[in-house]
């Protein structure tokens, strides 16, 4: 019997009604169990929060255009029904196609009920936050097939794909998962990295490391078969046709089955020369800032080619039919320098804490983002945030003025939490301009004294923001300063996050927006 669109309705209320993570994976395994072959793809996608077709071009807009449609019947659709929808959706493009989406939802949703129906919009919105994403889902494949976790995440590495290892997990057992091995032209999952607050640390931790440049730019994955090439993004997009360059750049190095991690990035034609370790070519160039780099990355609908970035390389996870995964750094780099040459990106090799910092702040002083301290005896951990991979970044802040708050949603409700941010204005008294906004670092007992304290100083309210008189002043850390057309003052924080309220200090001691625009000129002025 067909699986029904409300069978997973209803194991999705369950998961995230509980907070078991035990409870989470035997709900969806029992689930996993219920689909056959051609369903089990689908339902495990749906188990992690996204379609199995990725995005499929359905937004607000779309959903919009259907109008106030009356609830159908429920319990009519089913997964496989679902599956096909996703698969005509993602297939229009061109003139008419926003009409044909509308039609072919509607048509669609005419037989779902509203819980249904809510399940749908919030995976084509990618809203499906139900506690139950990839990770939990994995051990629940790993469960309902009975195939050790590991091997099943292993299996994920190489596939890149959650529904393809279930279905090779299904199809296959065990043997199949264990056979799973890189395929040139077939994207992996990136291996990421934890957080280390200091490279002394870092090193102490690990021992004898390579330590990388971090460069501020755009993950990509790289993979050459004779002379077929392919590009993709962290999440595993393919973008070949739009970077040219990069293709060029691959086909002239020397292996002819590679598959390399890096990143690219844009350069200044200025040069920085820091009494740091020497580098060669391109390197030696200033990085241009992180948006610079991401607004010629970003797709561009027209399919134009994007220029002026180049490629760094800092792994080399296969090499003319040799899996490296599971090999120790020490051999990836001997791989890649073979293989990528001017193109590797800047290391030092080293179990000295001071000498591992010093070769940190020559990074930074070029206008890098810090560094990557990686254990040299580590595989490469695909699609898992190892312990043996340390990026390291100096953490930078500022005081700033709270100038607004915005009424939380979930676990918030009821609390203000968005933080607006106004640095001083050194021109006016008493001014400030805004520069970001943050609702990351507040515990709940900050929450709570932060919304009595905040709706004691409101001055006006419109829909979910409450602005306030610019009295209280919080320590805020950030990773950067990057340009912006958003806030008046030109300039925007990254990755913002509260550290702690400064009752000891008056606004008129805040920081200026001037101090955090010089951030963002740093780079140029080391570079000319």
């Amino acid at each position: 019997m067909a699986l029904r669109l409300s069978d997973v309705v209803a194991v999705s209320a369950a998961v995230a009604a509980t907070t078991s993570r035990r409870a989470k994976v035997e709900l969806l395994a029992g689930l996993f169990r219920q689909a056959d072959d051609t369903e089990l793809a689908v339902v495990v996608a749906l188990a992690a929060g996204a379609p199995r077709q990725g995005r499929i071009g359905v937004g607000w807009a779309t959903l919009a255009g259907l109008g106030d449609l009356p609830p159908g019947p429920g319990g009519v659709r089913t997964v496989r029904d679902l599956d096909r929808l996703l698969d005509d959706l993602a297939a229009l493009a061109g003139p008419g196609s926003a009409t044909a989406r509308v039609g072919r939802l509607g048509t669609f949703l005419a037989g779902t009920d509203t819980a249904e129906r809510e399940l749908l919009t919030r995976l084509l919105l990618g809203g499906l936050r139900q506690g139950a994403l990839e990770g939990v889902a994995v051990e629940a494949l790993a469960l309902a097939t009975g195939i050790d976790p590991a091997l099943v995440r292993r299996a994920l590495m190489v596939q890149g794909d959650l529904g393809a290892t279930a279905t090779l997990a299904r199809r296959g057992g065990a043997a199949a998962l264990a056979a799973a091995r890189v395929e040139p032209g077939r994207a992996l999952r990136p291996m990421l990295a934890a957080t280390s607050p200091t490279v002394a640390e870092a090193v102490g931790e690990l021992g004898e490391v390579s330590v990388e440049w971090k460069l501020d730019g755009a993950r990509i994955q790289v993979h050459r078969d004779g002379t077929d090439v392919a590009v993709f993004t962290r999440n595993l997009n393919d973008v070949t046709a739009r970077f040219t360059d990069v293709v060029d750049a691959v086909l002239a190095l020397p292996g002819r089955r590679l598959v390399l991690d890096g990143e690219l990035i844009g350069l200044d034609e200025a040069t920085v020369e820091p009494a740091g370790p020497d580098v060669t070519g391109a390197a030696r160039q200033a990085p241009r800032p992180f948006q610079d780099t991401i607004s010629r990355f970003a797709t561009d609908r027209s399919g134009a080619a994007a220029a002026g970035l180049t490629p760094f390389f800092f792994d080399c996870v296969h090499l003319d039919g040799d899996d490296l995964l599971d090999e120790p750094l020490t051999r990836r780099l001997e791989a890649l320098d073979a293989t990528a040459g001017a193109l590797v990106v800047p290391r030092l090799v080293t179990a000295d804490p001071a000498a591992a910092a010093a070769f940190a702040g020559d990074a930074v002083a070029r206008g890098h983002e810090g560094v990557m301290v990686k254990a040299l005896s580590s595989p490469y951990a695909a699609g898992c945030r190892g312990a043996t991979w340390r990026k390291v970044k100096p953490v930078r802040t500022a005081d700033l003025v709270v100038l607004a708050a915005e009424w939380g949603h979930g676990r918030r409700t009821g609390r203000l939490s968005n933080l607006h941010l106004g640095a001083r204005d050194p021109d006016r008294p008493d001014a400030f301009v805004m520069v970001g906004k943050t609702f990351k670092g507040l515990t709940d007992a900050v929450l709570a004294w932060q919304t009595e304290a905040l709706l004691t100083r409101q001055v006006s309210v419109s829909g979910i923001t409450v602005t306030v008189r610019p009295e209280l002043v919080v320590e805020i850390a950030f990773d950067g300063v990057q340009r912006s057309r958003r806030y008046p003052g030109g300039v925007a924080l990254r990755f913002a996050r509260v550290r702690r309220y400064r009752p000891d200090k008056a606004p008129s001691e805040a920081d200026t927006v001037g101090s955090l625009q010089a951030l963002v000129a740093g780079v140029a002025e080391q570079a000319g």
